[in-house]
Order: structure tokens, then C-alpha cells, then sequence
């Protein structure tokens, strides 16, 4: 049993109750952001905050919390469930009210939080990576903001799964944007290329976090627009989300990527993001 946060409240998992006409359930009107948590710290929390306010001001939800309320919450969230490596999930919905599609005015939002256990990376994806699959990019125009109405992206990751793959990489208009649930980046001339945030692409904290560790040790790279035939000829693909890290795409639509193995820029890349992990502190 694990214990959740909910509307002010700590309490065990199996006894949290929402209404049923909450508009996340009738609508999925809200927001949410995962939070990777090593050794009981939350890692990146900042980052993770300012998604989670520039998300409800697009979908215009006031915050409920100011950032030391939020780090009060989530720091005891942590505690309850006895810290070490975590996920920590949190949501943000408009609250409860008639159904209606106009936003109702005065009401409270639903505010709930959970953490689970985070499995360290697989190390067998030194050796082996993961396979992918491409498929269209049918999901809406405002991808940049973190909504918790993700059906398109689950029925497109499920799409990756049917085919024995581990993620779907999403094409529209002939480029890359993103996986289904993770970043994007390629590696193409010794020189390591991820599209630029927009509307078509969640702003990601790791994606982030790669492109800082890359410029501070000389590495180069840009953001720019990855055609489907520069993806399919990079030397290296891979996926980035603040749960999974950085996996090494060696199978991209069953054929191999680069020598079908992860490749030099991803060793370098993991090496130096576990380095970084382990020399933040709370």
C-alpha cells in the first residue's frame, strides 16, 4: 500500500475517492508532471514546476500551490513512501462541476500526487538498445503542453508495443517530433541534433538537461528540424523522458541503426548524465 496525496490530504492509496464529475474524469481537462525522485531527492523540481505553471496557464488553471508549498507537499509524499529512487506523479485537474463545455468559474481544482518505485536503467540496453517503429502524428496542435488527455498518445505507444517495438517515433509533415512518451534526438556527423520546442513537441526537463551537459563538455549540437530521411540515416537515434533517461534506439521500423548497437555519443551522453545524478544533492 502506498500513500497518495489528495485535496490536502495524505492518505493510503486504496481509500482515495474522486467524483465522478470531476472534470478530468469528464472532460481530461488538466495537467500533470512526473517527477523523477534519486536517493529522496526530487531531481530537476524547479524545472519540473515551471512546466507545470507554463501548462495551467495554457489550459488557464490557477496554481493551487506556490513552489515552497509544492516542495513542503512532495518532499513529505517522498517521506511517506520511504524515499530512495521514485517517481512522483502529480495532477492538476479543473475540479468538479456540472457538464459543461464552457469553464465553470469558482471552483477548487483536484490536486492529487502519488509516488512509485524507479527501477534503475536496464543495464542490458548497453548492449542491445531498444527497437522503435515510426507511425503519423495524429495528435493536436498544442502538444507543448503536458494535458492529461493523452488517448492518441496511448493508442500510438500501443501501436510500437503490437509490433514488438519499445516506442513509436511520430512523423508529421515529413519530420520527427517526438515518441509517443519521450524526446527525440539523432546523431548524425559526430554532431547530436534534437527538433526545437513548439506546439508539436513537449518541452522536455531531460531533453533539456542533455543539451546543458553536451555544451559543458564541448559536445556539438543543435536544435533544429529532423527530416524522415535524416532520421532514418542517423548514425544514432535516441529517446530521452525524465523516467526512462536516455535510450539508445538500435532498430528503427525492424531495420538497424548505425551498427544496430548504442552508439559512441550515447556512452559518452549516459556517462556523463549518471555523473550529474549522482552529484546532485537536495
Amino acid at each position: 500500500m502506498s500513500i497518495i496525496y489528495l485535496n490536502g490530504k495524505f492518505i493510503p492509496d486504496s481509500d482515495a475517492c474522486i467524483s465522478v464529475l470531476d472534470r478530468g474524469f469528464i472532460f481530461g481537462d488538466g495537467v500533470y508532471e512526473v517527477i523523477p525522485v534519486y536517493n529522496g531527492c526530487l531531481f530537476r523540481l524547479p524545472e519540473h514546476l515551471q512546466r507545470l505553471q507554463n501548462s495551467l496557464d495554457a489550459i488557464r488553471i490557477i496554481n493551487p500551490y506556490p513552489t515552497q508549498e509544492w516542495q513542503r507537499i512532495l518532499n513529505e509524499l517522498i517521506d511517506k513512501n520511504h524515499g530512495g529512487d521514485l517517481s512522483v506523479y502529480l495532477q492538476i485537474t479543473r475540479g468538479v462541476a456540472k457538464r459543461d463545455h464552457a469553464l465553470p468559474k469558482d471552483i477548487q481544482p483536484t490536486v492529487f500526487a502519488m509516488a512509485n518505485p524507479l527501477p534503475p536503467p536496464d543495464k542490458a540496453l548497453a548492449q542491445n538498445g531498444i527497437r522503435a517503429i515510426t507511425g503519423d502524428d495524429y495528435r493536436w496542435v498544442n502538444c507543448h503542453i503536458k494535458a492529461i488527455s493523452l488517448l492518441p498518445n496511448v493508442l500510438l505507444r500501443q501501436q510500437a508495443i503490437d509490433a514488438g517495438a519499445s516506442e513509436t517515433i511520430l512523423l508529421r509533415n515529413g519530420e520527427a517530433t517526438e515518441g509517443a512518451a519521450s524526446n527525440l534526438f539523432i546523431v548524425e556527423n559526430q554532431v547530436l541534433v534534437t527538433p526545437p520546442k513548439g506546439p508539436f513537441l513537449l518541452p522536455g526537463i531531460t531533453r533539456d538537461l542533455i543539451l546543458e551537459l553536451a555544451a559543458q563538455n564541448h559536445i556539438a549540437c543543435e536544435e533544429a528540424a529532423i527530416s524522415e530521411l535524416r532520421l532514418r540515416k542517423a548514425d544514432e537515434i535516441w529517446l530521452t523522458s525524465s523516467t526512462k533517461e536516455i535510450l539508445p534506439v538500435t532498430y528503427l521500423d525492424n531495420q538497424p541503426v548505425g551498427g544496430a548497437k548504442p552508439g559512441p555519443m550515447w556512452h559518452t551522453l549516459v556517462d556523463l548524465y549518471q555523473s550529474f545524478k549522482k552529484s546532485f544533492s537536495r
